[in-house]
């Protein structure tokens, strides 16, 4: 029969598995699912998935690609979403490791990248520590995505020869430690991931550095999915093009986001900021 460990900060309870520990020795997989198209998986993570036992995923991850586990899989939600959490990031480590040394094949799965603002570096951590196996399977990180699906390369040799994945917030709801200095020098990309509730600070930073406010912007919310929403903007209304989003997006900042096409249902937005821009 199952064991539970006490309740978590949020009242839900780590569940591990009890009973005889297995002879086999379990392993951790962690898998980018990408940024939710189900196409955009990897052959490799597929087989990962397809052999999984339990599967440890984040809120992010699609049905559709939570569906390619075997039935007999246990699933397990750890979905954050801004200050809600599910579980803190150290319950998810012992709960990895905790499974693993049952013997069971643990998928930790995770939209985009595990390696790009995923927590994959801290749970990998948690393994080695551990003396638990452990791999890592690359996915397709959203900036990829978002930028293939608008049309406007990361990188471009006439105006874009540098491109830079930050985040939008750090620990604690502080403000990134960034060198906003080098991230305004033009004929670059500045990639940020989880700013949309920062926008504003971020554009005032990046104009203050000396970025142009007219320098091209783009937000793009649900990148790859059918419900996908792309802003054409520019730095100085990137505040404004935020506000219009909900979901997970990115915000996207260089001279290549010129080439980047607007979704059908923000065209008259794009106009309206084109407007006010000149």
């Amino acid at each position: 029969m199952p064991h539970r460990k006490p309740k978590n900060e949020s009242g839900q309870r780590l569940v591990v598995l009890g009973g005889a520990r297995r002879r086999a020795t379990g392993a951790v997989w962690l898998v980018g699912a990408g940024p939710g198209d189900p196409e955009l998986l990897t052959i490799k993570a597929l087989k990962a998935l397809q052999a999984a036992e339990v599967v440890v995923h984040d809120g992010l991850v699609t049905d559709e690609i939570l569906d390619l586990a075997p039935a007999s899989a246990r699933r397990i939600s750890v979905a954050k979403r801004k200050s809600r959490h599910s579980y803190a990031q150290d319950e998810i480590n012992r709960m990895l490791v905790a499974f693993a040394q049952e013997g069971l094949k643990v998928v930790r799965l995770k939209g985009g990248d595990p390696f790009i603002f995923g927590r994959g570096g801290e749970e990998l951590e948690a393994c080695r520590e551990a003396g638990v196996e452990c791999h890592v399977v690359p996915g397709v990180t959203a900036a990829l995505a978002a930028s293939a699906d608008a049309g406007a390369p990361l990188t471009h040799r006439g105006s874009a020869q540098a491109v830079t994945f930050v985040t939008g917030h750090a620990a604690a709801g502080s403000e990134p430690d960034l060198d906003w200095g080098s991230l305004a020098k033009a004929n670059q990309t500045v990639v940020i991931y989880m700013g949309v509730s920062t926008a504003a600070g971020i554009a005032a930073r990046l104009i203050g550095a000396g970025r142009a406010g007219s320098t091209p912007a783009l937000v793009v919310e649900n990148a790859s999915r059918p419900d996908e929403r792309r802003i054409v903007t520019t730095l100085a209304e990137l505040p404004a093009a935020a506000e219009q989003v909900a979901g997970p997006a990115l915000l996207i900042v260089g001279e290549a986001m010129a080439l980047a096409k607007a979704s059908s249902d923000t065209a008259v937005f794009e106009s309206k900021l084109e407007l006010r821009v000149k």
